[in-house]
C-alpha cells in the first residue's frame, strides 16, 4: 500500500506507518486536518504517534512530537525498544522538570492555570513557526485540559490551537484518556475523525468511530502491541475478495474414497472430516494434502493441538512421504501456539499464505481446537467469515471436526 495517494483533487492521503490501519481509514489520513485517538494507559497511543511521524519524517517531511506526560528521553527509550526510527523528529518536551518538586513554585498573583499556559502557548508557537511542520502530535492533549479555568475556555482554545496547526499546513494528531475526571467529549466533536484503543480481557482492538469525508472500515479490529510497534489486522470482509477457478474434482489418492465421491473433493469448497478421537479424521486429511501437494499444489495444516514433530512422526509411520514434501515446500505445518493469535490476526496468517504463497488447500486441525486457541468474541462466526473467503479465492478447505459420538450433534 502506498505511503501517500492522491485520492480527489486536492485531498492527499497520509500514511499512519501502520498498514493495517491505512487499511481501516481507506488510504491512510486526509491532510491538513486533525485526529484524535483515544484510550486508556497502556492502550498504544503514543506508539501509534511515533509511527505517524517516522513515516512522515522518512519521506522527509518536517514533523514535531509535543509531550506533556513522558519525558523525551522516555520516548527515545521506548521508540528504540520497538524499532521505530526516531531521525528527523523533533521533540518540544513540555512535562515539568524537576525544579517544580525541589523549588517552591507558587504564584501569588496569578493562578498557576494562567502563568502555565502563556508559557505552553509561547513555546508551541515558537517551534511552529521556526519548523513549519507538516505532522504534528500532542500527547497527551489531556494535560491541556488543567491549564484552563473553564470548559468553555479550554474548548475556545483547543479550537484556537488546531486552527493555527492547520493553517500553517500541518496534519495534527492528538491523544486523549478520555477518563471520567477528564473527559474529552468536546474534543470529539472538534477532531475530524477518532481512532479508538482498548484494552480489554479479549486483547487488544481498535475502531474508527468517526471520519469526515471519508468512508472507513467499522467494527472492532484486532491490535497487536510488541516488538514491532502497533499492528492492526483488519477484519475480514470476504466479498471483497474473488478469484476465477475451475470447480474441478480433487482426488484423496485413496481409489476407493475417490470412486465413493465420484473424483474427491471439489476445489473450493469447504468439508468436514467429523467423528469421535482416534478414528483417522486427522491422517485422512492429511492424505488428501500430501497427494494435492504430490501435484504441485501447495497445501497448508494449522495445527491448534498437535506439534509439527508428532504429525511428521504419526505420517512416517504409515509411510506417507511427508518430510521430502515439506522440504520441497509444497506442504506446510504450522503449528498455532495458544491464545498467542486473535480470530483477525490467523485471519491474517491465512490470507498472507495465499497472496504471497499461492496456497490452494487448507486444512484446520481442529474446529475445537481454534476455539480453545483463538482469544475474541464470537469465534463460531469468525470461523464462518474465514471459510467464506476461502470459498471465494478457490481454496479447499478440509476442517477437522471432533466429537463424541459416530454421526455427531
Amino acid at each position: 500500500m502506498p505511503s501517500e495517494k492522491t485520492i480527489r483533487d486536492k485531498e492527499i492521503r497520509l500514511s499512519t506507518g501502520i498498514s493495517g490501519l491505512d487499511e481501516i481509514l481507506e488510504g491512510g489520513l486526509i491532510a491538513q486536518r486533525v485526529y484524535l485517538v483515544r484510550g486508556g494507559p497502556g492502550t498504544g497511543k503514543s506508539t501509534m504517534g511515533l509511527h505517524f511521524l517516522s513515516e512522515g519524517a522518512k519521506l522527509g517531511e518536517k514533523v514535531i512530537y509535543i509531550t506533556l506526560g513522558e519525558t523525551e528521553e522516555q520516548l527515545q527509550k521506548n521508540a528504540k525498544a520497538i524499532g521505530i526510527n526516531l531521525k528527523g523528529i523533533n521533540f518540544l518536551d513540555l512535562t515539568p522538570g524537576t525544579a517544580y518538586f525541589t523549588e517552591n513554585q507558587s504564584y501569588d498573583i496569578f493562578s498557576p492555570a494562567d502563568v502555565e499556559r502563556g508559557t505552553t502557548t509561547q513555546k508551541i508557537l515558537e517551534i511552529v513557526d521556526s519548523i513549519q511542520p507538516s505532522r504534528v502530535f500532542i500527547d497527551s492533549v489531556t494535560q491541556f485540559r488543567y491549564l484552563a479555568t473553564d470548559a468553555f475556555q479550554y474548548r475556545r482554545q483547543m479550537l484556537s490551537l488546531v486552527r493555527y496547526l492547520t493553517q500553517h499546513g500541518a496534519t495534527v494528531l492528538f491523544s486523549s484518556e478520555g477518563s471520567a475526571e477528564a473527559p474529552d467529549d468536546d474534543l470529539q466533536f472538534l477532531c475530524d475523525a477518532i481512532i479508538n484503543l482498548v484494552l480489554d480481557s479479549y486483547g487488544r482492538n481498535i475502531s474508527v468511530t468517526k471520519f469526515r469525508g471519508s468512508g472507513f472500515k467499522s467494527g472492532q479490529h484486532s491490535m497487536r502491541l510488541g516488538e514491532k510497534g502497533v499492528e492492526v489486522f483488519p477484519q475480514l470482509v470476504p466479498t471483497l475478495y474473488h478469484k476465477e477457478f475451475l470447480a474441478e474434482p480433487l482426488p484423496f489418492g485413496i481409489p476407493e474414497l475417490d470412486k465413493l465421491m465420484h473424483g474427491g473433493l471439489e476445489r473450493g469448497t469447504v468439508s468436514i472430516i467429523s467423528g469421535p478421537s482416534g478414528v483417522g479424521k486427522t491422517t485422512l486429511g492429511i492424505q488428501f494434502l500430501v497427494e494435492a501437494a504430490m501435484r504441485g499444489e501447495r497445501s497448508v495444516i494449522y495445527s491448534f493441538e498437535e506439534g509439527k514433530e508428532t504429525i511428521i512422526q504419526r505420517c512416517e509411520s504409515i509411510r506417507m512421504p511427508i518430510r521430502n514434501l515439506l522440504g520441497e515446500g509444497t506442504l506446510s505445518i504450522n503449528e498455532i501456539e495458544p491464545l498467542h493469535y486473535s480470530p483477525d490476526e490467523f485471519t491474517f496468517v491465512v490470507q498472507r499464505d495465499i497472496r504471497e504463497r499461492n496456497t490452494r488447500n487448507v486444512m484446520l486441525d481442529s474446529t475445537s481446537g481454534y476455539k480453545l486457541s483463538l482469544a475474541g468474541r464470537d469465534l463460531a462466526g469468525q470461523l464462518h467469515t474465514l471459510c467464506h473467503y476461502l470459498n471465494n479465492v478457490g481454496v479447499t478447505t478440509i476442517l477437522i471436526n471432533e466429537v463424541e459420538s459416530i454421526t455427531g450433534e
